[in-house]
Formats: structure tokens, sequence, C-alpha cells
């Protein structure tokens, strides 16, 4: 397998900083959405409360997975800056092009990301 072409390296850096901005959008737009539920019961019915307090946990799962997300982002573009980005954190095999492409922030080539996802017999 080939190293990853300049080309291929610029195509990947413009993916990854389109992935920052909208991470980072979308977790400033889900700040309010993630704020407690007040418990003024006068101010709405018991069950808009439970629906509310339903959202607010809905919207903490999500910005939990965004920020996750986000870390893995920021931690390829940096290994973009330290000519580090493209080898599999596991094996430092090179990750092929086609799987950076669907998902520029992975760590691992993808035997080693299939290893890792496999539960191992526990006998």
């Amino acid at each position: 397998m080939e190293k990853l072409s300049t080309e291929q390296l610029s195509t990947l850096q413009q993916k990854l900083n389109q992935q920052k901005k909208h991470l980072t959008y979308s977790l400033h737009r889900l700040a309010d959405s993630c704020k407690p539920v007040p418990l003024d019961q006068q101010a709405q019915g018991r069950v808009t409360r439970i629906d509310a307090i339903q959202q607010q946990k809905m919207a903490s799962a999500n910005q939990s997975a965004q920020e996750a997300s986000l870390k893995l982002t920021l931690q390829a573009l940096h290994r973009l800056e330290t000519n580090d980005y493209g080898y599999c954190e596991r094996c430092d095999d090179l990750i092929y092009f086609a799987r950076l492409e669907i998902k520029p922030e992975a760590k691992y080539c993808i035997k080693c990301q299939s290893t890792l996802e496999t539960p191992q017999d526990r006998h």
C-alpha cells in the first residue's frame, strides 16, 4: 500500500476542518437544550415537564456523542500536523484512503478496528 499523496492529505484535511466546524456549531446550538429543566410545575404541566426532561436527556446524549467525535477530529488534525496521520495507532500500517475518505478521523486500519470490535471468547 502506498503512502497518502499530498492531494489526498489535502482532501482529508478539508474534510476534517469541515467536520470540526460543523461539530463546533452543532455543540454551540445544543448548549441550551442541555440545560436543566426548571422545576416549576405552575408554568408547565407535569406531563410537559416529563417530556422536557426526556428531550433534555436526549440532547445531553447527543452532545456527549458530538463531543467525542470532535475530540477524534481534533486528534486527527493534530496527527496531520505531526505527519502521523494515515497510520494505524495499533499496528502502524497505513490506513486505506477509501476508509479515511468515509471516516477521516479513523485511528485504526480496518483489520485492527474489526479486532477491537469483535467480542473475545471468554472460556
